[in-house]
């Protein structure tokens, strides 16, 4: 537990910012979940629409210090590279 004022406020911003940090985390891979079952289902437009969602969810995630920039570019490449995959032979 800690004892000096300023530490007891360092932990309530650090709960604060973890509850913030997990909300922008959990949105960013429910939107990664919906473009993986798109693809799934094979919608190819669908899957270029949330390809564009998901991509921006990662950035926003990044540009809020959430996630680190390596982190996003790589989700990223990922995801196009999913999509762009599974719609090449069309």
């Amino acid at each position: 537990m800690a004892n000096h004022a300023s530490a007891i406020k360092r932990n309530r911003q650090n709960i604060k910012r973890k509850t913030r940090n997990a909300g922008q985390r959990n949105q960013m891979r429910g939107q990664i979940r919906k473009l993986q079952e798109m693809v799934k289902t094979k919608d190819e437009e669908g899957s270029r629409k949330e390809l564009l969602a998901a991509i921006s969810q990662v950035m926003r995630a990044r540009s809020k210090n959430v996630i680190h920039k390596s982190t996003a570019a790589r989700k990223v490449s990922r995801l196009t590279r999913l999509v762009n995959r599974s719609f090449a032979s069309k």
